[in-house]
Order: C-alpha cells, then structure tokens, then sequence
C-alpha cells in the first residue's frame, strides 16, 4: 500500500515593510515642496523680495531730503547700514506678514477651494501627516522669504549708499565690519516673529477654508497690533503682541546693548506658534472632508 505526501503549501510572499512615519512625512514634504515650486504666489513673492529692496534703497538714495521721522532715517541717505536698518523697520509693519501669508494663508484653503482634500487624505497618509508636512513647507518659505529680503537689502544699500561706519541709537560709532554683522543680527531676529505669523495665518487658512481670509487677515492683524502697540497705557500689553518682537533687534545697536527684548520676543513668538499650530491641528482633525 502506497501512500501519497501531500505537497506544500506554496510560501506566501512576505509583505513589504510599513513605511516609517518619518518616511511617510518626508515623501509628504516633498510633495508639499513640490507644489510650491510651481505656485505662482510663492515666485512672485520671492521675486519681490529679491528685487523690491533694490528699488526702495535706489528710490529712498534719490531723495533730496531724509525721512527723519523714522529710525535710522536720518543717516539713511549717506549710510548702507542705516538704510538697510531703515527697510528693515518698514519691512515688519506689514510686508513680512504678507510675504509669508502668501503661501501659509493659502495652503490649506487651496485644498478646500478646488475640493481635493479626498484626494490628499489617501491611506498612507492621515492629516497629522498632511498637516506638519504643509506646516514645514510653509515653515520654510517664510525663512527663505527673510533671508533673501534681508540679503537683498543689505546688499544693495551697501553697493549703492555705502559701507560708512555705522551711528547707533545711544549716538556711537560702530566699525563697518561690526555694523554688518549687528545690521544681520537684526535681520535675523525677526525670522521668530515671521514664523509666528505664518502659524497665525496657517490656522487663519485652515479655519476659515478661504485663501482670501488665510492671507489678508494676518497683514490686517499685523496692523492692528501695530496701532495697538504704539498707544499710551498698554506697556502690559505689548510683551504678547507678535507685533512687539519685530522690535527687538533695537537693543543690538545701542551701547551698553541688552538683549531682554530678544530673549523676551522668542518666548512670545514661541507661544503664538505653539497655540496657532495646535489649534490649526485640531481643528484639521475634526475637519469633515466627505463634501471634498
């Protein structure tokens, strides 16, 4: 009597592993990235803040008269430094915010307003995933958006007004070599409070759905705690406006410097993005897509 083995089961294919929550991110990211690249917001404001500080100090250069009503303005004409530091305070009153809300305004709306957030949410990658890849990218802009307006400032009012020594706001004189590096300083130190209004303006955009609000509010905010800050009586007010840092950098060029206001402006900056970002979270976790 024979008997008959039974063959083997053939092996099943081992499944490929899980992509890893950072991977998932990264890919995400890159996407994100991607999409900038070919916005037609995100060049034009890159391209403005290349070319706009060149106009303003060939402009504010060809002026028979200097501004003296503002900070700095009183040398603007025959300083580099001075003027740089003069775009520099223009600059935060509403272009940085604008600069950045461009994109950070907009890249949630965008979602809602062409009704592709089925398409985004695919099954590798949930909202959380989807909601700090945006964050980053829009992150990133606004720290790109500043170093280039920055450089291009400071550039350009050195070749075209010149590298004189510096006078700061206690009446010293400061070396050309030390004044750039405290007119760069200055520069730097607003990328704290930029990136507060881009998580402002990524929470305007994912409440609202609209790009129109997630962009023009946060200027329009900006603004008004500009006018709220510059009012007698509300020096307990002003350490947790996000319009406050921008002014931080003035302790760089006084002597004896401080540097509290710096310190102070990164906690508050620090805040705003905190509380904007997890209240941005939230609400893109309870958001319901089923429409789009």
């Amino acid at each position: 009597m024979t008997t008959t083995e039974a063959a083997p089961a053939p092996a099943r294919p081992a499944a490929p592993p899980a992509p890893s929550r950072r991977g998932v991110l990264a890919d995400a990211l890159r996407w994100e990235v991607r999409k900038l690249r070919r916005q037609y917001r995100a060049r034009v404001a890159l391209l403005g803040a290349l070319v706009g500080p060149v106009l303003v100090v060939v402009v504010v250069h060809g002026q028979s008269r200097p501004p003296k009503d503002t900070l700095f303005g009183r040398y603007a004409l025959d300083n580099g430094f001075a003027l740089s530091l003069l775009v520099l305070g223009f600059a935060t009153q509403w272009v940085l915010p604008l600069l950045t809300a461009l994109v950070a305004g907009d890249i949630f709306a965008s979602e809602d307003h062409h009704g592709t957030w089925k398409t985004v949410l695919t099954r590798s990658t949930g909202r959380g995933t989807v909601f700090w890849a945006k964050t980053l990218a829009a992150a990133g802009f606004a720290v790109l958006v500043v170093l280039v307006l920055g450089a291009s400032t400071i550039t350009s009012s050195l070749l075209i007004v010149g590298h004189q020594p510096l006078t700061g706001l206690t009446g010293q004189l400061t070396a050309p070599s030390e004044a750039l590096r405290l007119v760069s300083l200055s520069w730097v130190s607003v990328l704290a409070p930029t990136l507060g209004f881009t998580c402002l303006a990524l929470l305007l955009s994912v409440w609202s759905r609209n790009p129109a609000v997630g962009i023009a509010a946060p200027v329009v905010i900006a603004m008004v705690m500009q006018l709220v800050g510059a009012l007698g009586g509300v020096e307990p007010l002003r350490p947790f406006l996000l319009s406050t840092p921008f002014e931080s950098w003035h302790g760089l060029l006084a002597d004896p410097r401080f540097t509290g206001p710096l310190l102070g402006g990164l906690v508050t900056s620090a805040v705003w993005c905190a509380v904007c970002l997890g209240l941005g979270h939230l609400v893109l976790r309870r958001r319901d897509i089923t429409g789009g």
